[in-house]
């Protein structure tokens, strides 16, 4: 008897390798494994090798979760208020009920985790990869590669083929510029936001947001290209449209994420010297993307300067909360300082002097982990509703600060097993993980977005390979 032929394999697209693609790729590898289930798993990236991963590579990770790889209760609960109301409550709830499963799944692959200080504030519980982000794609590319993963780099996503009932494959550009059809069985985005295409920015985010600066190198590959194949293939729209997750950096700093998460514990000025904002609203994930915003949306200049005395260095590891490898600017006046700063020396005197003249509460309840409720309210100024404390006790220090943005919350609508959808249901063969995905509202749940590209990314490339096997 002769032998059978094998079937031809079934081919899965993932595009995009950042921290949700490559979730996708190890997680339908092993789904393909255990059925028994012959895939051929291709890898497009719009970034060269070096350059690749989105934000995932640059970031350091962290991770919504407790030491034993648990959400902390009252997550969806708090997701849907900070929403408004316009989250799906169902996408949270799987995320917390995926969350363990998948960080345990990442420990089986050799990735080790660390519970890490909250900066200086007491924030939620979050776990980080050894080696952060960068560390965390190099274990889950080598799982990749040694199953035999094609990678295809520099490759410029233009369309998904099929209709708003199910997908054929995919189009795009080389590195030369030549056109290029890949068919599918199916194909999972994950490559990311549009937070690196002016155009789209000043379309959905303003005028102002076109030149809005990028977190970190790997940023400026996210062109939005996935979400706008996928919506003129029929997919349906989703998440806020209007903003992004945002922080405040250090712009003389030429490293990724170079944030200074200090500006709680004394003012902000704009370039007249002037205060603009209640820098103690609240804790600085509560306040640092209104912060980022306010700078690049609001001042001409989309530049301002946090300004602090000598009673930073006596906050217990006050560094934590500064990334920016370029030291302050110091002097030991703040007339000194204005001048090296180039504001006007007589508006930032009278504003300091102003805002020390309403510090009023009691010092020693001065507690930069918390909300203290030491409040002051300054004739002319806005209010300062925590952390103030006069500045008064030389060297005066002084950090520029602009918004950096780190992704967009407008993307295409996936239900909770990460399946694309139309206005008629699922979109057959489409699935979408990470910032391509619409799910943010409002502002940006604290250390959730790597969470979410690990869990639906494991999700999307499991349903993908189980779906395929319904159809075999």
């Amino acid at each position: 008897m002769s032998a059978q032929p094998s079937p031809s394999p079934r081919r899965l697209l993932v595009v995009g390798q950042g921290a949700a693609g490559l979730c996708a790729v190890v997680s339908a590898l092993g789904q393909a494994r255990r059925s028994g289930l012959n895939v051929q798993i291709t890898v497009l990236d719009a970034a060269s090798e070096a350059d690749s991963g989105g934000n995932s590579r640059w970031s350091p990770s962290n991770i919504r979760l407790q030491a034993n790889h648990q959400m902390a209760p009252g997550f969806v609960d708090e997701v849907m208020a900070e929403s408004e109301g316009l989250a799906d409550p169902d996408y949270f709830q799987q995320l917390v009920d995926q969350a363990p499963a998948m960080a345990d799944w990442l420990v089986t692959l050799g990735i080790t985790f660390l519970s890490p200080p909250y900066y200086l504030a007491k924030g939620p519980a979050r776990i980080q990869p050894q080696g952060g982000g960068a560390a965390l794609l190099q274990a889950l590319r080598a799982q990749a590669q040694a199953a035999g993963v094609e990678w295809v780099d520099r490759f410029t996503l233009t369309e998904v083929l099929g209709d708003a009932h199910r997908v054929t494959g995919v189009v795009g550009t080389d590195a030369n510029g030549q056109w290029q059809t890949w068919p599918a069985d199916a194909v999972v985005l994950a490559c990311g936001g549009f937070q690196g295409n002016p155009e789209m920015l000043h379309t959905h985010l303003g005028s102002a947001a076109k030149n809005f600066r990028l977190i970190a190198k790997g940023t400026a590959f996210n062109d939005g290209g996935g979400i706008r194949a996928a919506l003129a293939l029929g997919a349906l729209p989703s998440g806020d449209w209007h903003t992004g997750h945002a922080e405040p950096i250090d712009p003389r700093s030429q490293g990724p994420a170079p944030v200074v998460l200090v500006y709680p514990y004394g003012v902000v000025v704009n370039a007249q010297g002037q205060r603009f904002f209640d820098e103690g609203a609240g804790l600085m994930h509560e306040t640092w993307e209104r912060f980022s915003h306010q700078m690049q949306h609001d001042l001409p200049e989309q530049q301002a300067w946090t300004i602090l005395d000598a009673k930073l260095l006596t906050i217990a590891d006050y560094s934590r909360a500064i990334r920016s490898d370029v030291p302050p600017v110091s002097a030991p006046s703040l007339e000194a300082l204005a001048q090296a700063l180039g504001l006007p020396v007589d508006a930032l005197v009278r504003t300091v002097g102003d805002f020390n003249a309403a510090c009023h509460g009691t010092p020693a309840q001065f507690d930069p982990t918390r909300k203290d409720g030491l409040a002051c309210a300054p004739v002319g100024q806005p209010p300062k509703s925590n952390w103030a404390r006069a500045i008064d006790q030389g060297p005066f220090l002084a950090w520029p600060l602009v918004g950096a943005l780190v992704y967009t919350f407008g993307g295409v609508k996936t239900n909770p097993q990460a399946q694309v959808l139309s206005a008629h249901g699922t979109i057959h063969g489409l699935y979408a993980a990470g910032e391509v995905t619409g799910h943010f509202y409002r502002q940006a749940p604290n250390s959730v977005a790597m969470l979410r590209a690990l869990v639906f990314g494991k999700i999307a490339g499991e349903q993908a390979v189980h779906d395929l096997l319904s159809q075999a």
